[in-house]
């Protein structure tokens, strides 16, 4: 090989390392850095770690659980169980910085916060696809609470859409295990025919989670702690969603309704989520068992 040829192929040698060295460094420095930025928030000193659970009651499948921790100790702090909507998952699609930072402003009375993975459409309760709702309660909170040593008897209950139908669903199948509960443009139909595809096995399926006839034949389930209803003006669960907050008032429980211009949309929970934590923080501040 000629002189100025070997030293071209030398030069070429040498940027391909410099390239890769500098790939490797910067790939580095983002794992460490748990890859906040790549995924589009900033924790704002809070810490977000991935956990897989090998889950009893969905068959022996693996699913993530996401926890997050607020800035400082988590030793004793209460616990918030966070369901997610149809079609997303336990893990980064629920993170936002509109979340840390409502975190943030709570200062030490922030929750630790869980968010199970429920499947493309599990809707959180026992069917014929697995025990979603027995997976919460048996599984994944006790396992919260073991990983973030969180208060045991200090725990809220909440979720957008289907997660917010799950959170009411898992509240009733275990009366006074919560602190509050909250639905955020929960995902509730008045009648079997009326139900989205998916959502429930059949008609015996959703009239066993029927949530707005349960509440008005009795209510006690959800009574003696703070329950949380809100949703968009556009939302198209609002009559669901207000004939669900008229059962519970009807049987004496305690629940706030609110409607706020917007839509179903990540924008709306977003723009929310900052008065939902304190619902939340206030909630389990104030609870006693």
């Amino acid at each position: 090989m000629s002189g100025p040829r070997r030293a071209t192929v030398l030069r070429r040698r040498a940027l391909a390392l410099t390239a890769f060295v500098a790939f490797f460094v910067v790939g580095f420095f983002a794992v460490r850095a748990g890859l906040d930025v790549v995924r589009g928030y900033d924790p704002q000193g809070a810490s977000v770690t991935h956990v897989e659970l090998r889950s009893d009651a969905l068959d022996g499948r693996t699913v993530e659980q996401t926890y997050v921790t607020p800035d400082g100790a988590s030793a004793g702090r209460p616990l918030l169980v966070f369901l997610h909507g149809r079609g997303s998952d336990g893990n980064d699609s629920n993170l936002s910085d509109e979340l840390f930072a409502a975190l943030r402003r709570l200062g030490p009375r922030a929750p630790v916060i869980v968010f199970p993975d429920g499947g493309e459409a599990s809707y959180w309760h026992d069917r014929d696809d697995g025990a979603w709702g027995r997976y919460v309660l048996r599984e994944a909170i006790p396992a919260a609470v073991r990983r973030l040593h969180a208060d045991p008897d200090r725990i809220a209950i909440g979720g957008i859409s289907m997660g917010g139908f799950g959170a009411y669903d898992i509240a009733r199948a275990r009366p006074g295990r919560f602190c509050a509960v909250g639905g955020h443009s929960a995902a509730l139909w008045q009648s079997a025919g009326d139900t989205a595809a998916g959502a429930f096995d059949d008609a015996a399926d959703f009239e066993q989670h029927d949530l707005i006839a349960a509440a008005s034949e009795d209510a006690s389930p959800w009574r003696g702690m703070p329950l949380w209803l809100d949703g968009g003006d556009e939302d198209p669960f609002r009559g669901g969603d207000d004939a669900f907050a008229a059962a519970l008032r009807a049987g004496g429980a305690n629940v706030q309704r609110h409607i706020w211009p917007g839509a179903h949309e990540g924008d709306y929970w977003r723009a929310h989520i900052g008065e939902y934590l304190r619902f939340y923080a206030n909630a389990l501040a104030n609870c006693r068992r």
